[in-house]
């Protein structure tokens, strides 16, 4: 495939998303993988895009978190929402980040996309859920 066909595909994939998602979609800064994390979960949404979360728990306190997601635009931006929001903060202010959240932080979200904010939401729960269940 040429260079041209790739650019165009990608403008494409692009199309729909506002500017902000696309940025956000773009911060590696809580992307990745973690080596020994405290808890880690992993869920396949019903579009099929999968999300992991990687937890690092000291004190009751998030003190790193990546997330990764071989997903959409919409999926990664969701995914870098939630671990900001959950950087840093107590595992109970990390329990009152809901979906809803992520949707008005985003600004500009496809409603045909909104099912991401509950993948990004639930996948973090589910991390805090195998933190609890481990002490």
């Amino acid at each position: 495939m040429g260079t041209n066909k790739i650019k165009i595909m990608h403008e494409e994939n692009l199309s729909g998303y506002s500017e902000n998602i696309i940025k956000i979609s773009q911060n590696l800064k809580h992307f990745g993988r973690m080596n020994d994390p405290t808890s880690v979960a992993s869920i396949k949404g019903p579009c099929g895009d999968e999300m992991e979360f990687y937890l690092i728990i000291n004190n009751g306190i998030i003190e790193d978190v990546k997330f990764y997601t071989d997903g959409c635009i919409a999926t990664k931006a969701c995914g870098s929402m939630a671990a900001r929001f959950a950087f840093g903060k107590t595992i109970e202010e990390v329990l009152s980040i809901s979906p809803q959240k992520i949707i008005e932080s985003l600004k500009g979200l496809p409603k045909d996309h909104c099912h991401c904010s509950i993948l990004a939401v639930s996948t973090l729960y589910r991390a805090i859920a195998d933190y609890l269940l481990k002490k």
